[in-house]
């Protein structure tokens, strides 16, 4: 097995190998790595299936949408738009003065380390967003598999090595390490210049400390943890409690509610538990496992803890020992938690939510400040409900809002944002989306340099037509580039 130097080394010299982040090879690299994938799909869904419980059909929507990931970040690079390619002609008649010649462009900021999620053992794994995104912006990545699923990683890895170097990537353009102190060493490791997390806010906090105390300090892009706050208006209530009911109840069932967008609190007016409970009861389905033994235990402890406060119901379900444990509702007043707001920070990873009853639409307005930093945030109403005030509040502690919608499933496109502020992620930036390439560039301006040494996008032949903004006019090449 490959040691953290090594595979660091060996990453650093894939960074400054010539040639080695060329927008056409990136994508080149990320195609290949989707048609390996796809061509092994039989076997890595039946390993994932093994390693994590969870169902085929899932885990096939899962590969597809990591294949898709892939290929639509690779196209995203040879089409140069994450350059940001910005000239500014030198203009003796510039209002400050006279102006040099300014050229901008992004460049790759160099290795990056990638720790593996739980609970999405493709789209956020060993090939997933995180290193998609690293890898069209031109970075070697360093990948630390999570335990949860070490074989699936494993052969994960083989896939994406070969890809990229029958694409003709230099050696070391990735390579995966395992264990829990090579993680923290690769966090450590000098030549590592960002580090990209999804998982606990325990551990990923942990790991931006020490990414923050390093001699040589570098970005850490965390994201960590949520509970997704939804609001439904009285209007709403009334018009669709069925569906709203129904909807909730699908949202965090959905796989065994292990998704960082899972929603933890329900927020409607009183009465509300009743008819949730009703539609729960109805469609009660047998539970299956989750992922870990060691999730399992930090969920029946968090279910535990919540279950024990004062004010707090359980609805259905229930603090359970059992290997696979039931859908849990809980219900609180929203008089409770307008006394203990930090309730809203606690996250009970797995198949439990709580529901909040309030009073009338001033004490829903007076949640919505209260909340931390969230992935997303929802709301249920009516074209006519006034909730201006509300949704300003949501936006300004979420990454996103849901509107008469579920935060569960986060597609991936040119507008999408996942992240949101502490402590949801360590940034302001996305971890889904053609976006998050943007996370592992950083900009450098060339001034008076001569045509003949600026990179390709910057010259004003543009030979690939790489989109520029040219004296502040936004020029845009019909073809496109690297095609």
């Amino acid at each position: 097995m490959i040691d953290v130097d090594e595979a660091v080394l060996a990453a650093d010299r894939a960074h400054r190998t010539r040639g080695a982040s060329s927008p056409r090879l990136r994508r080149r690299g990320l195609h290949a790595i989707a048609a390996g994938l796809e061509s092994g799909r039989r076997e890595l869904v039946e390993l994932a299936h093994e390693e994590t419980h969870l169902a085929a059909a899932r885990l096939e929507g899962e590969l597809t949408r990591t294949i898709f990931q892939l290929r639509l970040l690779g196209d995203e690079s040879a089409r140069g738009v994450r350059l940001g390619a910005t000239i500014d002609h030198a203009d003796e008649a510039w209002g400050m003065g006279p102006r040099p010649d300014l050229r901008s462009t992004a460049r790759p900021v160099g290795v990056v380390a990638v720790f593996g999620a739980s609970n999405f053992p493709f789209a956020f794994s060993v090939a997933g967003g995180d290193t998609a995104s690293a890898l069209a912006a031109g970075c070697p990545v360093v990948h630390k598999a999570h335990p949860a699923h070490p074989r699936l990683a494993r052969r994960t890895a083989q896939i994406v090595i070969e890809a990229l170097e029958s694409a003709g990537l230099p050696s070391g353009s990735f390579a995966l390490v395992e264990g829990r102190e090579e993680g923290i060493e690769l966090v450590r490791h000098p030549l590592v210049k960002a580090v990209a997390f999804t998982g606990s806010t325990v551990a990923g906090r942990a790991l931006f400390d020490i990414a923050a105390a390093r001699p040589e300090p570098i970005p850490f892009f965390g994201e960590l943890g949520s509970t997704n706050p939804v609001f439904v208006t009285q209007a709403a209530w009334e018009h669709r409690a069925s569906t709203i009911a129904q909807g909730y109840l699908g949202s965090v069932a959905l796989g065994r509610g292990q998704f960082c967008t899972k929603p933890g609190f329900l927020v409607v007016p009183t009465g509300a538990a009743e008819v949730i409970v009703a539609a729960a009861e109805a469609e009660e389905s047998a539970p299956s496992l989750l992922l870990t033994s060691g999730i399992r235990s930090s969920f029946e402890e968090s279910l535990d803890d919540f279950a024990a406060l004062a004010g707090v119901d359980v609805l259905c379900g229930g603090p359970s020992k059992e290997e696979a444990p039931p859908l849990t509702l809980l219900r609180m007043s929203a008089d409770t938690l307008l006394e203990r707001p930090e309730l809203l920070e606690r996250e009970v990873f797995g198949p439990a939510s709580v529901v909040v009853e309030y009073r009338d639409a001033e004490q829903l307005d007076q949640i919505a400040p209260l909340i931390s930093g969230q992935l997303t945030s929802t709301v249920h109403a009516e074209d006519d409900d006034d909730v201006d005030a509300l949704l300003g509040a949501l936006a300004d502690r979420s990454g996103r809002i849901v509107w008469n919608g579920w935060p569960t499933g986060v597609a991936v496109t040119f507008a999408q944002h996942h992240g949101g502020p502490y402590p949801a992620a360590t940034s302001s930036t996305t971890s889904v989306g053609t976006a998050a390439i943007d996370r592992f560039q950083r900009t450098v301006t060339f001034q008076d340099v001569p045509a003949r040494l600026l990179p390709p996008e910057l010259r004003d032949e543009n030979p690939d037509g790489v989109p520029q903004r040219i004296d502040g006019e936004l020029r845009l090449r019909a073809d496109g580039a690297g095609e």
